[in-house]
């Protein structure tokens, strides 16, 4: 007789923590959409913004201002890459289009797929940091020793705010984990020196 009320109370103990697991696997799925709003409110986690080519032709160029961009290269912890930015500053002009690259090699010994993700500081120049080309859009896929000049087109919208004299853009490149497709296309020779590698870009 005394063992009932002992089950049941295990019963319920029991529901109530698949309620709790269930309500964590939801609110995990749900940090996803609501991270990605946060990220487009405030540029967190480099949510810059994309825009076209032509687009960016209208913007009215700031001639009375300048402003210097630096560009920062990290590799995630255990990362087997060589991975930098072309140039490591630019000095640019709000509502003139730019481009510059980062450069990174497959050190593994074995194919690789890697991705960057990108960061900006301070915070509120995120909003005004636009990209019409960026490696960082789509996975890049290394074959063994390979390497890439990966390009980097962007524009700073002149509604910067003014107090905002240096800009941040850095990435942080890492290895997916996943196999390469043998249909993707092969990179270039290791040792390629970066800037020939891809000196049509600017």
């Amino acid at each position: 007789m005394s063992g009932e009320p002992t089950s049941g109370a295990n019963r319920r103990t029991l529901f109530k923590h698949l309620l709790i697991v269930v309500g964590m696997f939801g609110f995990g799925y749900l940090m996803v959409p609501i991270y990605d709003v946060l990220c487009d409110i405030t540029g967190l986690n480099g949510k810059t913004g994309v825009i076209s080519e032509s687009d960016s032709r209208q913007l009215q160029v700031d001639e009375q201002r300048e402003v210097v961009v630096e560009f920062v290269s990290v590799i995630n912890a255990g990362g087997q890459w060589e991975f930098r930015p072309v140039q490591a500053r630019m000095t640019v002009r709000p509502g003139k289009l730019y481009t510059t690259s980062y450069y990174a090699r497959n050190l593994s010994g074995n194919p690789a797929v890697g991705q960057a993700v990108p960061s900006v500081a301070p915070t509120v120049a995120s909003k005004y940091f636009n990209k019409t080309e960026c490696f960082c859009f789509t996975r890049q896929v290394f074959a063994v020793d390979g390497d890439k000049d990966m390009p980097l087109t962007f524009v700073i919208d002149p509604g910067l705010p003014r107090s905002v004299e240096t800009v941040t853009l850095s990435y942080t490149f890492f290895d997916t984990g996943e196999q390469p497709d043998e249909q993707q296309p092969r990179n270039s020779a290791a040792g390629a020196p970066p800037a020939a590698a891809d000196s049509d870009n600017g």
